[in-house]
């Protein structure tokens, strides 16, 4: 790094009174209904230098409108900046960088020790936080980075709630970890199979998950030369042409293998999270749907509130882990944070393809003397269909729909225009930014 001052960071609470909830934003809609349903801050992608290339993200008018909103909320903007440079990357930073800090972002994700060092020269009211990419997995490490100047640092995956908290009895800085959503089959997230592949650089934005493909597998048909003997081949699932050295693992039949392995789900771990020292819980799913993001940043606020509030007489209620299971889009498990994941901890079989509901509906108005709610459409719904309300509020009821007329009073028979702005009478009492799904 460059000679330099390094940043004081005075009257930064090295432990947080209380866990961050940190949730993903894809787009400006999405950083809404995060810091509706209870995210202390939202980390965003801009225009470059971030690792979701294949998300909305945002052109700096857009994160100029997202920090006024969580602002008006008491909540923060950050952005990941979080490729890994090559030179070509590196025109450019200093503008950029500038842009981020003039529109109010309150810090940056950062993996590359050059853009480090570029922000903490350029820009020091913009915080750096060490991007989970640098694999930082002890208290040596991330003491480093404090020297750096840097009060955050995104601890590798790998790390477990021991090392955690092992890391915070010898070291004063803010720790963050991923706490929920999809887990990389790589090491920290720093892949090389989609450059292979598809020539699209994991580490600059272009991930194709390949990892969650689906793959024959084989085994080499000779065992001791280049040649395949009559016994090999009367042997083989299926007989082996002149010439071919490559027996099938499995028949047609069978499910394809792929390498993914199961999602983080922390829920019922709140307790071990807060009492290790993390003080940032991180959501993973920039690319997620609304529905998710509204679900699980609901669920996990519900339980921090309560844990902070009683932690003697904390329960973990069945109703939240409930909620996340019908935002799931694959098995859930633990990763790391208390034993090294096995064979059972990665998907073998086909994938549950989607959560069971859709998000079917926005309330955008409720008259308590009618009952009746003016609901924005965003997956067709029908009258005889059973639906939910939820919302960050302790909104939630199920009822059959009812009838349905447009804005002028015109009965209708379905929603079927999306955005359409549709009347509806509700069971019970629903506010604005509550949502309504549906089964699939």
């Amino acid at each position: 790094m460059g000679t330099m001052t390094k940043p004081q960071f005075k009257g930064k609470r090295y432990r947080l009174d209380k866990p961050e909830l940190l949730a993903p934003a894809g787009n400006l809609e999405k950083l809404k209904f995060a810091v509706h349903y209870g995210a202390d801050a939202v980390y965003i992608g801009g225009q470059k230098y971030g690792l979701r290339s294949g998300a909305d993200n945002f052109t700096f008018e857009e994160m100029r409108e997202g920090v006024e909103f969580a602002k008006k909320y008491g909540a923060k903007v950050f952005v990941a900046t979080n490729i890994y440079a090559h030179n070509e990357d590196i025109a450019g930073i200093e503008e950029y960088l500038r842009n981020l800090y003039e529109a109010g972002i309150a810090a940056i994700i950062v993996a590359d020790p050059v853009i480090v060092d570029t922000a903490l020269r350029l820009v020091p009211g913009l915080e750096v936080h060490l991007s989970t990419q640098q694999s930082t997995l002890n208290w040596q490490a991330v003491s480093f980075w404090k020297q750096e100047g840097l009060p955050r640092v995104v601890l590798g995956r790998e790390t477990s709630l021991e090392e955690i908290a092992e890391i915070k009895q010898h070291v004063d800085i803010e720790i963050e970890s991923f706490i929920h959503g999809a887990m990389c089959s790589s090491y920290s997230g720093r892949c090389v199979l989609s450059n292979h592949f598809t020539d699209r650089d994991s580490n600059r934005g272009g991930c194709c998950q390949s990892c969650r493909w689906k793959y024959d597998l084989f085994e080499d048909a000779r065992p001791e030369g280049d040649w395949v003997s009559e016994e090999d081949q009367a042997e083989a699932p299926q007989a082996l042409e002149p010439g071919v050295t490559q027996l099938p693992l499995h028949q047609p039949e069978d499910n394809p293998f792929t390498m993914g392995s199961k999602d983080l789900c922390m829920l019922e771990s709140i307790p071990d999270l807060i009492e290790a020292g993390i003080d940032s819980f991180k959501i993973e799913g920039r690319m997620k749907s609304i529905h998710y993001v509204a679900t699980v940043v609901n669920a996990y606020r519900k339980a921090i509130d309560a844990y902070m509030a009683d932690p003697e007489g904390y329960v973990l209620k069945p109703e939240w882990l409930e909620e996340l299971q019908k935002a799931a889009n694959r098995p859930l498990n633990t990763g790391f944070f208390y034993d090294t994941p096995d064979h059972e901890d990665h998907i073998y079989e086909p994938e549950e393809k989607a959560a069971p509901y859709d998000f079917a509906g926005l309330v955008l108005e409720y008259d308590a003397d009618t009952g009746m709610a003016l609901v924005q459409q965003r997956n067709n719904f029908k009258p005889g269909q059973e639906v939910e309300f939820f919302g960050p509020d302790d909104t939630f009821f199920k009822q059959t729909v009812g009838e349905l007329w447009d804005e002028a009073g015109n009965p209708l028979e379905v929603a079927r225009h999306p955005l359409q702005r549709v009347r509806m009478k509700v069971d019970q009492p629903v506010a604005y930014f509550d949502m309504m799904r549906k089964r699939k």
